[in-house]
């Protein structure tokens, strides 16, 4: 069993005819991302990145990975944006809630820094670090990235101070720019373990190159298992497959004419809680690859059962700008039973003996019967279970349709041209010169 794509309730704002009258474009789209032809094309390196990682590769990444395990009790991953979220939105899905907590461990706590400038965050993580052994990955093509440039300096020079600077250089490793930037002059300086970032591939494409895998791979997580679900899709949306078995092809038609439509506001849905930086990863994805020239969809996320306690209402009810995609896991390995209650103070005893997967799964389908009849198209995108192999099926599977929708609509979904205007700001107003 795969991913599967159900498309049947589009609340009778778009149609199979309406689908398929795009097919011709999607098709064009999927094959410019393969041949390069069409804008952006130099940032098009992780199409065919997946069957092209090498074992050599992947012994590397691994090699590093046990070394920073045995010498470090925490590892900082230093990153911002798409040189972090993947790596968390994998070890964050596939390891426990409560992991951090855990006084047996086997790999070590891994933290994250440079995704902000809270003085109170940094202050508490270092304060957290003082008497640990720790590590540092440190992601950044340039090397000079105002969040993470902070946070590596701040923890470079604790590091150093704790275990020395020569051990200091055991336990940093960059991810950066294969020739060029601060980082890597850095590196080559101090002498630190180093992988790339590869010049054709953007940070929020990143999750299958080494900035993903390393510390995928240090918080003991099977690299080898998301690198094969990722060469299995990749096979999938070949420009050979046609339309109808191309499902981030359908995905993308389906956003489109959803978004031609009025819809203009996509909610990334899910019921497991530990799928929230997975949401944070897609957010970013499409927020900067589609929001240009004045258009796009505005991505958004929910997490239910929480979220329909503070934004059910709205999606029920609300503008009808919004459409769904429910990301829904078939599988979880725990069977925890509602137990009988002699006294059923609660009135719950009605589902006593279900378990919380199976009350899980009647939320989300009554929750989604709801807003189908409220007028809220919902698309549903289920996998079998929640492990390394389809979860790289799922990253895949939305870059691959976000590049096709953002080709679809005329504009580069490569390039974040409008970041740059809170930089400047900012630099200027901290007296840059």
């Amino acid at each position: 069993m795969s991913i599967q794509l159900t498309i049947k309730h589009l609340a009778g704002i778009v149609s199979e005819e309406d689908i398929l009258r795009q097919s011709a474009q999607a098709s064009e789209c999927n094959q410019a991302l393969y041949n390069g032809s069409r804008e952006g094309n130099d940032f098009i390196g992780w199409v065919g990145l997946p069957s092209s990682i090498t074992e050599e590769q992947l012994r590397d990444i691994e090699d590093t990975a046990v070394e920073l395990r045995t010498r470090c009790q925490a590892v900082v991953v230093v990153g911002i944006g798409g040189s972090y979220l993947g790596a968390r939105a994998v070890i964050d899905a596939l390891s426990s809630s409560l992991d951090w907590l855990s006084a047996k461990r086997e790999h070590p706590v891994i933290l994250y820094a440079g995704n902000n400038i809270s003085e109170d965050y940094l202050s508490e993580l270092t304060e957290y670090l003082k008497d640990k052994e720790f590590g540092i990955i440190n992601i950044s093509k340039s090397g000079t990235t105002t969040e993470p440039a902070i946070a590596f300096r701040l923890l470079k020079a604790q590091l150093e101070k704790q275990v020395g600077r020569e051990e200091a250089k055991n336990r940093i490793v960059a991810i950066t720019d294969v020739a060029k930037g601060a980082l890597r002059s850095l590196a080559v300086t101090e002498g630190y373990k180093t992988f790339v970032i590869p010049d054709d591939v953007g940070g929020r494409y990143s999750v299958l190159t080494p900035v993903g895998l390393l510390p995928i791979a240090v918080a003991g997580i099977n690299i080898r298992e998301l690198v094969k679900g990722a060469v299995e899709i990749e096979q999938a949306t070949q420009p050979s497959v046609s339309f109808e078995y191309n499902l981030p092809a359908i995905y993308a038609v389906i956003r489109n004419e959803l978004y031609k439509r009025g819809k203009k506001i996509e909610i990334l849905v899910n019921y497991h809680p530990k799928l929230h930086f997975f949401a944070e990863w897609w957010k970013q994805l499409f927020g900067e690859s589609e929001g240009k020239e004045g258009k796009g969809i505005f991505p958004a996320s929910l997490n239910f059962t929480t979220d329909l306690h503070s934004m059910g209402q709205f999606v029920q009810e609300g503008r009808g700008i919004i459409f769904e995609t429910n990301l829904v896991v078939e599988i979880n390995e725990d069977d925890i039973e509602v137990p009988f209650d002699l006294n059923d103070f609660d009135k719950l005893n009605y589902i006593s003996g279900k378990t919380l997967n199976y009350i899980n799964a009647k939320a989300f389908e009554g929750t989604f019967m709801a807003h189908n009849e409220g007028n809220v198209p919902g698309i549903i995108i289920r996998v079998p279970k929640m492990d390394e192999f389809y979860l790289a099926k799922l990253f895949y599977f939305f870059m691959m349709s976000c590049g096709i929708s953002g080709y679809t609509n005329k504009i580069d979904p490569f390039t974040q041209p409008g970041v740059e205007a809170y930089k400047r700001n900012m630099f200027k107003l901290l007296g840059e010169r």
